[in-house]
Order: C-alpha cells, then sequence, then structure tokens
C-alpha cells in the first residue's frame, strides 16, 4: 500500500500541544482519539496501520487526515456544528399548546392525550401537521401536568402522619 491520499505533517508546536492534550486527559474522548490518530498519522503511517494503533475505523482515520489537512488542526480535533431540525413550534405557539394542554378536555374525555392535543393544534391552525411525539417533547420541557388533579409525584390526598 502506498501513503494516504492525505499526509498530515505536523510543526514542532503542534506536536507538543497534541502531547499536552493526550497527558492531561481533561478533553472528550473524541478530541484524544482524533489526538492520537493525527500523532500516528504524523509518522507516516497508512490508514490501516494507524487505525490498528489507536483502535478507530479506517473511514476515522482518512476523515480526521482530511480534516487537519484542508481545515487545520483545530477543526480535525473539535467537533463539527450539526445542523438538527428547526423547531416545530415558536414561542407563541408554545405557550398556546401549553395552555391548550392545561384546560378542560374535550368533552366524553377525562383528559387530554397526546394524540388529541396533535389533532387539536393542527385544527386550529397552529401548525401543518403534528405528531404526538412533537406534543410530548413540547409538554416535557414544562412542568405542566395534562390536566390532573394532584400535582408532583404522590397522589396522596391528605398530610403524612
Amino acid at each position: 500500500m502506498g501513503l494516504p491520499k492525505y499526509a498530515v505533517t505536523l510543526t514542532d508546536d503542534e506536536r507538543t500541544r497534541l502531547r499536552t492534550l493526550l497527558r492531561r486527559g481533561t478533553a472528550s474522548a473524541r478530541r484524544l482519539t482524533r489526538a492520537r490518530i493525527l500523532l500516528t498519522a504524523d509518522q507516516d503511517r497508512t490508514d490501516v496501520e494507524v487505525a490498528e494503533a489507536v483502535g478507530v475505523g479506517t473511514a476515522t482515520v482518512h476523515r480526521i487526515r482530511q480534516r487537519c489537512v484542508e481545515d487545520g488542526l483545530e477543526a480535525a480535533l473539535g467537533e463539527r456544528r450539526r445542523k438538527g431540525a428547526a423547531p416545530k413550534f415558536s414561542a407563541k405557539q408554545h405557550a398556546h399548546v401549553i395552555a391548550l394542554a392545561c384546560s378542560d378536555a374535550p368533552a366524553g374525555r377525562a383528559r387530554w392525550t397526546l394524540r388529541l392535543l396533535a389533532d387539536r393544534v393542527v385544527e386550529l391552525g397552529l401548525v401543518e401537521r403534528c405528531s404526538y411525539e412533537t406534543i410530548r417533547r413540547t409538554l416535557k420541557k414544562t412542568p405542566s401536568n395534562r390536566g390532573k388533579r394532584a400535582a408532583g409525584a404522590s397522589r396522596r390526598s391528605g398530610p403524612r402522619l
């Protein structure tokens, strides 16, 4: 096998910085693993050799090498930002869902269910589509109790003697 496409060549300062990072051991496990990959890759080893020495996959070694060469040492050590999905509800819609959950249940029901709330949110036109899981996550962020009579973890009604 020949040399890898992305050859990592560290300066003395970068090597010292990575060794110090490893010696301290206070960084995240991912960051420490990436530092080990870069130090091992700096010794003109192939991706397979580096992967075996560090205990990771060859794709990981290739990706870290590429990031180091293209974006620099700090980019190779750190996490890339992840987009994630946009919030389903605005702050105003969020408050409306909570208010709805705390209101009286529909006729013929003892309490709101997550599916009933999701359907009602769509009926009101707050959002175009909504799953019960979205409602669950929204309510989990608040101390609401979805219409239960007693608040808190215990269902006892009187003082404890």
